[in-house]
């Protein structure tokens, strides 16, 4: 840090407000490194730009690292924590607490306000009147509840298209669908399952069982058995299912536990959900950023990030030991919840018990998820060795990014970036482009157009870190991705496409990073200056890791390419006329029948229909 920028900084620190807030430091590339809220941020501020105040090797770290800071004022601290939570989620800086890959957590959807809702799988909660439940890390776990549930209580799951058919499917013959498709059950009757549905998923299998009973034995009186019978099935399955769940406590409340193992930096978060007194389920999660953080710090960051998106929180959540600022995190829960929430450590008794016991649960999926990233070590480790004598590098490549082009003469031209990190998928990283500037079936102008735009916003990163600037990057360009040095780049394509992309690598100055083409005829690579392929033998580990990137390349261009030509194959000469927007397009050709029929009718036909009569001129110039 330069003595003006720092001279910067302190001048900055006078003037951040004694307020509470939330702050937001950013290292030399512009990249939110850490989120953090204070009671007084300028007091806190300060502490990071003061020598000698890490006192951990984590803390240490981070503080090597900051260069600038932001702060954004809050009327509480409650809302500091509100907004000091959902800035990790977004950010994911990487010396906070934060869940592994939450974005994937899979939600179980029923959405009630549907006449015949279709209960179905998602990833995003919406605020859409649905009842969502979840997260669940093991999607395998929920697809085997929901599985056994329509045994119990079938409920469609197909999508609205296929509903519209109003045909039976195969779900209904084998009992897994009532068949609202065909009006095989009314509204209220279907409505009334899924709201059974929703309380066996919020584990009041109690209630569930009671309700049955009560409709078996009204049956009976009514001399209807037939339905009698039904019941009684259903209510035989409902308690076979019911004896599954243990039971834990003799409490009726809900509860959460809470406990966690750790290895080295590594740490593994176990959660189990007790309904009533029975335990329904658990689920587990990896943290990344918990490094040497404290018992107090890990529990209040898991808190934060797991209760930010969980569809249910309990009146106590029992945890191995005490959470930093207990106060604030329960009121934060409570206003989540918007009911009373305690946080327990149990001392003695059954509740502790079963607190360790979950630790030794978790210890037990960490020490598994250990072997698994070893054993994945151990495979991975040899290839990259080998990849890195066969092609003279001076080290094994640690980060590979492989480029690929996918086009139909031109059309709906798209370019993919995959990247390897350690010899794994780095999916996070992938990237894609849409071709702007490259007319026609030009595929070598289309790959130097892709790695001009890549390797153009690294050397902007590049450029700004070494120079010592705190501005923000401009719009687009913080991209943990992008401001990535590749440690090596593979082509697919031969010696035309691997010259093309020399040629845009020279020109931005990173011609120095090992680049090479693989063309899939004879699985060859070929490298700058070199008449002669490299052949490499085809049961190699290199060839197997070269193989696999350039494979994933392909896959994630094509996907993206059929994405791209299925939208424009969906379009219409009505989607570029201004003013004529989804509502108005559907109106237009619900009139009109089709866009012949509306070259067809006249003016006042198409103004009556509701569209301004300077649109429906644009309409008949350009249709």
């Amino acid at each position: 840090m330069s003595e003006a920028h720092a001279q910067s900084i302190r001048q900055r620190l006078r003037a951040v407000p004694e307020t509470p807030g939330v702050y937001l430091l950013r290292d030399a590339s512009g990249q939110v490194i850490y989120v953090g809220k204070a009671i007084r941020l300028r007091d806190r501020l300060r502490n990071y730009f003061t020598p000698g105040y890490g006192q951990t090797a984590r803390l240490a770290e981070l503080l090597n690292r900051v260069f600038d800071f932001e702060v954004v004022q809050a009327a509480n601290e409650v809302e500091a924590l509100i907004l000091e939570c959902n800035l990790i989620k977004h950010y994911r800086p990487r010396f906070n607490i934060r869940l592994k890959d939450d974005k994937n957590y899979l939600y179980l959807k029923l959405p009630l306000r549907e006449e015949f809702p279709r209960v179905h799988y998602t990833r995003r909660i919406q605020n859409d009147g649905a009842q969502y439940f979840g997260p669940y890390t093991s999607a395998q776990s929920l697809r085997s509840t929901v599985k056994s549930l329509r045994q119990l209580l079938p409920f469609r799951t197909c999508s609205d298209d296929i509903f519209k058919q109003h045909k039976v499917c195969l779900d209904f013959h084998i009992r897994r669908c009532p068949g609202p498709c065909e009006g095989r059950v009314d509204r209220a009757s279907y409505g009334s399952r899924i709201r059974e549905v929703g309380l066996f998923m919020e584990g009041r299998s109690d209630m569930l069982t009671k309700r049955l009973r009560d409709r078996m034995e009204q049956s009976a009186e009514t001399l209807d058995f037939e339905n009698a019978a039904r019941f009684r099935d259903q209510l035989a399955a409902m308690e076979k299912i019911a004896d599954r769940q243990k039971v834990l406590t003799h409490s009726r409340d809900d509860e959460d536990l809470v406990a966690y193992a750790r290895q080295g930096r590594h740490v593994y978060v176990e959660v189990a959900y007790v309904r009533q007194g029975k335990l329904i389920g658990h689920d587990g999660h990896a943290l990344e950023g918990a490094g040497e953080a404290g018992e107090g710090e890990l529990l209040r960051g898991f808190l934060l990030q797991y209760y930010a998106s969980a569809t249910h929180i309990p009146r106590r959540i029992l945890l191995p030991g005490p959470v930093d600022e207990p106060t604030l995190v329960q009121e934060w829960l409570a206003s989540r919840r918007q009911g009373a929430v305690k946080l327990e450590v149990p001392q003695r008794g059954r509740r502790r018990q079963l607190v360790q016991q979950l630790s030794d649960t978790a210890a037990g999926e960490l020490t598994q998820l250990r072997i698994q990233a070893d054993y994945d070590r151990s495979r991975t480790e040899p290839m990259l060795a080998a990849l890195a004598e066969a092609l003279e590098l001076d080290e094994p490549p640690r980060r590979i990014e492989c480029y690929d082009i996918s086009n139909i003469q031109g059309q709906s031209a798209v370019g993919s970036m995959v990247v390897f990190e350690d010899g794994r998928p780095r999916s996070d990283h992938y990237r894609n482009f849409r071709i702007k500037a490259t007319p026609g079936p030009n595929d070598f102008a289309m790959l130097q157009e892709v790695l001009r735009r890549r390797f153009e916003r690294l050397e902007l990163s590049l450029r700004r870190s070494d120079s010592g600037d705190g501005g923000a990057l401009p719009a687009g360009t913080a991209d943990d991705s992008f401001s990535s040095r590749p440690d090596l780049v593979l082509i697919d394509g031969g010696k035309g496409q691997l010259s093309a992309a020399m040629e845009v690598l020279e020109e931005v100055g990173f011609a120095d990073i090992p680049t090479f083409g693989l063309a899939k005829e004879h699985e060859w690579l070929f490298a700058p200056g070199r008449s002669e392929p490299i052949v490499q033998e085809h049961d190699s580990g290199g060839m197997f890791l070269v193989q696999r990137v350039r494979d994933e390349a392909h896959r994630f261009a094509i996907t993206h390419h059929r994405k791209t030509r299925t939208k424009r194959a969906l379009s219409s000469p009505l989607d570029s006329v201004e003013g004529v927007g989804p509502a108005r397009k559907r109106a237009l050709l619900r009139t009109f029948g089709s866009l012949q029929g509306l070259r067809e009718a006249s003016l006042e036909d198409i103004v009556q229909v509701g569209v301004p009569e300077r649109v429906a001129l644009r309409l008949k110039e350009l249709v």
